[in-house]
């Protein structure tokens, strides 16, 4: 088959397009022809270098986020049959710990993704266990789908399960236009909350406005004076922030009393300074999201299927078009995800 085969660390000349052996499924496994695989931001930094996730090797076919069409069955698959429709959870986990066995893969201390330290969707096809692998109902587009596993369980979790936002309540999203904040600002409208939304262009502000949020602000905006202003001067509910050290403060400052922040990400950097006193006498709640369960996949999975929510596509590219889809990808303008397909 062909394949995107990483072979060293740095720039997209490092990925290149080669004939590789197909995969042989085991017993229990499915092979999955690709249609469509999503770009992410653990492609990119394990492209660069060094890599994140414990158990990388080089050579390495990268992509996590994979729908196709199944190819094959392993003897002892019984729910899948070749021609249907999937969607595969990338989190693999050793599958034999106390964690796995409790339906929390991400947390395992062996943890095994698709695509981030196993052989992945940037190609013709991929193999993996039978569990891993979702139908994927023919009202919903497989380059859709695709769209959909890494961002939207993490938004799933980081809003629902670890924030728990409700309806009535005020949640401010960082970096708006992001692929996981996309899902998380629908998720939140879906629970019944107010939006604000927080983003670096009237291009990414507009599709926010679009997507539900209620007020949308400009990263140079006074965004503390804004949200309080918004909120008749109490401060948001809840602020999520994958950005890291750039939003940090400002996330905590638009808080109110007992407010709660969850932190799902650092891409502007790792270390921040907290003011203690800061936290406890406003009765703030810091929370770390961590990684999505199974459980979280499936009712995701199951919300998005039910409609009224839009997982949004930037761009659509081809194997021999890598550089291109990188270069799109780490764009400060990019909106919504980027797709590869065979």
């Amino acid at each position: 088959m062909r394949a995107l085969v990483q072979t060293g660390f740095g720039g997209p000349e490092v990925v290149s397009l080669r004939r590789v052996a197909d995969p042989v499924p085991g017993p229990r496994d499915v092979l999955v022809r690709v249609r469509a695989c999503a770009l992410n931001r653990l492609d990119v930094l394990q492209r660069r270098g060094p890599a994140v996730l414990p158990g990388f090797r080089l050579p390495h076919i990268a992509g996590m986020d994979v729908a196709g069409h199944v190819e094959a069955a392993g003897a002892e698959v019984r729910g899948h049959a070749p021609g249907d429709r999937v969607v595969i959870d990338p989190t693999l986990g050793c599958g034999s710990c106390g964690r796995c066995g409790a339906g929390d893969p991400g947390h395992c201390a062996s943890v095994r993704v698709v695509g981030g330290n196993v052989a992945g969707g940037f190609a013709e096809y991929v193999a993996v266990p039978e569990r891993l692998v979702h139908a994927v109902p023919g009202h919903v587009a497989l380059d859709e789908a695709a769209a959909l596993p890494s961002a939207w369980s993490t938004a799933w979790h980081a809003t629902l399960t670890v924030g728990e936002v409700a309806a009535g309540e005020t949640v401010l999203v960082q970096a708006a236009a992001s692929g996981v904040s996309i899902a998380a600002v629908q998720l939140a409208k879906r629970a019944g909350a107010r939006v604000v939304a927080v983003a670096g262009s009237d291009a990414k502000l507009a599709l926010a406005a679009d997507l539900g949020a209620d007020l949308q602000l400009h990263n140079d905006a006074d965004v503390v004076a804004e949200v309080r202003r918004f909120t008749g001067g109490e401060g948001a509910d809840i602020a999520l922030d994958h950005v890291g050290a750039a939003t940090w403060q400002t996330s905590m400052d638009s808080l109110r009393a007992g407010g709660r922040l969850v932190t799902f990400g650092n891409t502007t950097g790792d270390e921040v300074t907290i003011s203690l006193a800061g936290v406890y006498h406003r009765g703030l709640r810091l929370l770390g999201s961590g990684a999505y369960t199974e459980a979280d996949f499936a009712a995701m999975l199951s919300a998005y299927y039910g409609g009224g929510l839009r997982a949004v596509r930037m761009a659509e590219y081809g194997l021999d078009e890598l550089p291109a889809a990188f270069a799109a990808a780490e764009s400060r303008t990019a909106i919504g995800k980027v797709l590869v397909r065979p």
